[in-house]
């Protein structure tokens, strides 16, 4: 792998872990687009193993109250928010368990990507729309997180986007964007870890090469640029996008999956 694959992959995974476009279809596709060879589900955990640290950093002040409060004061709002966290990564858990071979071969199929590319940009789409007139001034209950955490357990096809299904779910249980967000970027971290985990079994010294390193240091440094400008872009921004983004780049893959028969 050279370093400049080894920089574009990374930049795909930060961007695609964070913004609803889904980093996972991205990686998948780059055989597709660069016909080049896949680089392999090593190289992919590394890459979010980059992007959790890149959430954790960003939202670590946060993460001491939750972990503080769950513990000492577990029926406070942010107490509450700690186990309901947990509470609502099990099914994607359960999904990534049971799915996994599946998931790291069926589900890359580039027609089936550009199909969940569109569907679920549609679904943002009407989500964001939805909210306007159903948004509420609440903090999330038990039964809100356990549905995003569902919602979640769908992002392991890829072309769904973890952040898009989660962000799209929070949209139509009445959370605000920003709380949207910010609540799909948390539920990220024990999803992210506990993949990161199971996979780094398969790590060996003889995989941590000089572009394995660039590609790292850029999925982190640009997976905390782009939470920051997400969070900030939604104050007075839609996602129409990212959906207009996603629909286009489904309707490329269909084109040249005609054009190469």
């Amino acid at each position: 792998m050279t370093y400049t694959t080894a920089f574009l992959l990374g930049l795909i995974q930060a961007l695609g872990e964070f913004l609803p476009i889904s980093s996972s279809a991205h990686l998948a596709l780059w055989p597709f687009f660069s016909g080049q060879i896949y680089q392999g589900l090593t190289f992919d955990v590394l890459l979010h193993l980059a992007t959790l640290i890149a959430v954790v950093s960003y939202f670590y002040k946060d993460l001491i109250v939750l972990v503080k409060q769950g513990l000492t004061a577990p029926k406070s709002e942010d107490g509450r928010l700690f186990w309901f966290i947990g509470l609502a990564t099990i099914p994607a858990a359960l999904a990534g368990y049971f799915l996994e071979d599946v998931a790291e071969n069926t589900f890359r199929n580039p027609l089936l990507i550009a199909s969940t590319l569109s569907i679920f940009a549609l679904v943002l789409w009407y989500a964001d729309h939805y909210n306007k007139t159903h948004q509420k001034d609440q903090n999330p209950t038990w039964l809100i997180m356990l549905l995003i955490g569902c919602a979640q357990a769908l992002a392991i096809i890829p072309g769904v986007s973890r952040s898009g299904i989660t962000i799209s779910a929070a949209l139509f249980l009445g959370l605000t964007r920003i709380a949207s967000a910010r609540i799909s970027f948390l539920l990220s971290i024990p999803v992210i870890a506990g993949a990161a985990v199971l996979k780094l079994k398969d790590l060996t010294l003889n995989d941590i090469t000089g572009p394995v390193i660039l590609g790292f240091m850029t999925a982190l440094i640009v997976g905390w640029l782009t939470i920051k400008f997400l969070m900030r872009f939604l104050t007075n921004h839609n996602f129409n996008v990212f959906v207009i983004y996603r629909i286009a780049l489904a309707l490329l893959i269909f084109a040249l999956c005609i054009f190469r028969g």
